[in-house]
């Protein structure tokens, strides 16, 4: 297994292919000596291999290449296209693997890397974030219909905003009350006012992102998830209130579930600066208990006790077109 022909042959073929190349050793050299050969080459293809998830955020279905040697392209898949706007093709492939899509006229290259970094990939046609735009109220409901812009980044966090994005785009954050608004620490959203979705989606859990070396920074206007341990995420966010403290911006991430997915730029000139605060939820505070919440009469017990809690209204996703594509394609 010193071989570096062997071994660099060894990083561009597939696992069937591989086991009936040393199939074959084993009828030409010795018994032993070829299976020895067989486990060891098998363990290391084993450390190499990435299952890998390919996600489509583009309003367009695309389909993926693997890009070999000599400019030849195979795609995958049997050449059926990811779907648009949340599509995902898991592939089996190795660190150093090419793969390529084209969008907006451009063919857009991806390179496979370590599985504990790299293990889930947004298709973005080159641009790094999202825009994600909702109207909310603010000032206990004083203020309505107030525009509020989220920039979603997925390769901070690409399961966290891959989840988001699905939620926003199927419309399960319209009409979501802020339940827990706290200065100077967070707000938290993300229970539906519908009581089958909500108790659905609450079992949907989802994997913990890796944390980036180094991590990703919280500041004020950052969102991420909450959760209650490993690969507890499922619905509920918090985006970090102005005036936090740097102790507590540090403090943000150490859980292994808070990984940043987006921001509100310039949050203190935002609706999220003036959004009524009941306080922290029970026992830390008077605000609304989410448990109670999670019950069948949840948002009435909302309107009864809480009666100025302000409301995310709508959400949209706001699809990505390239500066030099057609306008029919928005």
């Amino acid at each position: 297994m010193n071989s570096p022909v062997l071994q660099y042959s060894l990083s561009g073929i597939s696992k069937l292919q591989a086991q009936a190349i040393f199939q074959m050793l084993i009828l030409v050299w010795s018994p032993l000596y070829a299976i020895l050969l067989l486990v060891g080459c098998q363990l290391a293809y084993a450390n190499e291999h990435v299952a890998i998830i390919f996600r489509n955020e583009l309003p367009k279905p695309v389909t993926l290449y693997w890009d070999g040697k000599d400019d030849i392209r195979i795609p995958q898949n049997g050449g059926v296209p990811l779907a648009a706007k949340g599509g995902e093709l898991r592939i089996n492939s190795v660190p150093g693997h090419k793969f390529s899509y084209e969008y907006g006229g451009e063919i857009h290259h991806l390179i496979v890397q370590a599985a504990e970094q790299y293990s889930y990939v947004v298709l973005l046609a080159g641009k790094d974030d999202i825009s994600v735009h909702c109207t909310v109220t603010s000032n206990g409901r004083k203020d309505s219909d107030l525009p509020l812009k989220i920039r979603v980044v997925p390769w901070w966090s690409p399961r966290g905003a891959s989840k988001f994005l699905q939620l926003v785009r199927s419309g399960y954050y319209n009409g979501v009350a802020l339940n827990r608004v706290v200065p100077h620490f967070l707000t938290q959203f993300g229970i539906s006012p519908d009581y089958q979705t909500r108790t659905h989606y609450r079992e949907d859990r989802i994997q913990d992102d890796p944390v980036h070396d180094p991590p990703i920074k919280f500041v004020p206007g950052a969102m991420s998830f909450a959760g209650s341990g490993p690969d507890s995420r499922t619905t509920e966010v918090f985006i970090v209130a102005t005036g936090t403290s740097q102790n507590q911006l540090n403090h943000f991430g150490t859980n292994p579930w808070e990984t940043p997915f987006g921001v509100v730029d310039d949050v203190k000139n935002t609706p999220v600066a003036k959004w009524h605060s009941y306080g922290d939820m029970p026992p830390y505070g008077e605000g609304p208990s989410s448990q109670k919440m999670y019950l069948e009469d949840g948002y009435e017990y909302l309107a009864r006790d809480f009666p100025l809690i302000d409301y995310i209204q709508e959400c949209f996703v706001v699809d990505i077109v390239l500066d030099d594509m057609e306008e029919e394609e928005l």
